[in-house]
């Protein structure tokens, strides 16, 4: 199950039988991760005359309804439609799946205001000032696994300067991926300036683009240089339930 990739001069080496899963599983009920207020998911089995669509109910099959808020509920991708007036979709933009990664971990500062806030200069020192692979991968801290079921509503939490933004646009940053509900503030007057800044909105979208948010990285996950695939289902809106997977990546002579 080994895979070989080069990036640059560099050879590697993969094991596709050895993922690692950087998604917030999808549940029902409040014991999940939530955000942005949104309903939690619900499902519900289809009932149709003497048909029940749950085995646990005497029915034949599992046959349910599920109702979700792809931005609310988990960890989803997003492209340039989740602030754009034209009709971007996801399963559109996302036409490449597998992308190097680099993974880094970052204490978001406490500004004056009293946000807390992933700067430019923690950005750049974190990823340094070799070339960037297409994803980028930030892990915020402290990490435990509180972030599978928080309820980040009306909280504030923690989101990226515009400037960091702008800059790893400015690197070639094609993929961003975050542990956190947004790029941006919470509550920030509809500006979205994290979410402009990375797709370059409206002056020169960048169509095939994305955001992944609510990620969950474990702690032995190290920092480093990964392969990344990003699974999404074919949603012909802005946004999709998914799931991203890392492979760790072994040099080649």
């Amino acid at each position: 199950m080994y895979i070989e990739l080069q990036r640059g001069e560099q050879r590697y080496r993969a094991n596709l039988a050895e993922p690692l899963d950087i998604s917030i599983p999808l549940r029902a009920g409040m014991d999940t991760v939530n955000c942005f207020y949104a309903p939690p998911i619900e499902v519900t089995p289809v009932v149709a005359g003497n048909f029940i669509g749950a085995t646990a109910q005497g029915g034949p099959v599992n046959f349910f309804n599920v109702k979700i808020n792809p931005h609310g509920n988990g960890t989803h991708t997003e492209c340039v439609g989740h602030i754009a007036k034209a009709p971007y979709t996801i399963h559109q933009s996302l036409q490449n799946f597998h992308f190097f990664a680099k993974l880094v971990s970052i204490y978001p500062q406490k500004t004056v205001t009293g946000d807390r806030v992933l700067l430019p200069a923690q950005i750049k020192e974190a990823l340094g000032s070799s070339e960037l692979p297409a994803a980028v991968i930030i892990r915020t801290l402290p990490n435990d696994d509180w972030k599978l079921r928080t309820n980040y509503s009306g909280v504030n939490p923690p989101y990226l300067h515009p400037e960091a933004v702008q800059w790893l646009v400015a690197q070639g940053v094609q993929h961003l991926l975050i542990d956190l509900p947004s790029v941006d503030r919470e509550e920030d007057g509809g500006q979205l300036a994290a979410h402009r800044a990375f797709w370059q909105y409206p002056e020169q979208p960048r169509e095939n683009c994305t955001i992944t948010e609510l990620i969950y990285i474990r702690n032995f996950i190290k920092d480093a240089l990964y392969l990344l695939n990003i699974q999404i289902a074919s949603f012909e809106i802005d946004v999709s339930p998914s799931k991203p997977v890392l492979y760790q990546l072994q040099m080649l002579p």
